[in-house]
């Protein structure tokens, strides 16, 4: 059995190991080849890691030097809670290492910061065809109930 995963803070350094776990997760949701992500927003999206004026974070998810899993999060405010909400906005581990532990230890990290943050909710949102995930989910979480809209602009 392998070690557990060492779950911790992106750093500035990790950013050549950290495109190939971005870059699947949004090849996961069908952002690659012509709908890819424009690298320009990948850059922003990193460097908003970094930026102590913005509420938006990430982990990584690491055994033996290899990174296998990223988690992204931000804080926002609610209508009905007084304290800040916590979105866990983006998740992924590679494949081989789904089932193995990886993804529930990001979400309890995000769990742990929120909570030490003084977030009084975490939240997310995944694909109904995301029955992989959800199984993961139905465990650490309470579905809501809430149907999503949305309109680009």
């Amino acid at each position: 059995m392998s070690a557990s995963p060492q779950i911790r803070a992106v750093t500035r350094d990790d950013f050549a190991a950290w495109l190939p776990l971005w870059d699947a997760y949004n090849a996961f949701y069908g952002r690659a080849g012509e709908t890819a992500l424009p690298r320009q927003i990948t850059h922003i999206t990193w460097n908003r890691f970094f930026d102590g004026y913005e509420p938006m974070h990430a982990f990584v998810a690491e055994r033996e030097g290899q990174l296998l899993g990223l988690v992204h999060f931000l804080y926002h405010r609610h209508t009905t809670l007084a304290g800040p909400t916590c979105y866990l906005q983006d998740l992924y581990t590679l494949d081989s290492e789904r089932g193995k532990g990886v993804g529930r230890a990001l979400i309890e990290a995000v769990y742990a910061r929120a909570k030490a943050d003084g977030a009084e909710r975490v939240y997310w949102l995944t694909h109904e065809t995301n029955h992989t995930a959800m199984r993961l989910y139905d465990k650490v979480a309470d579905k809501s109930g809430f149907v999503v809209y949305r309109k680009a602009l």
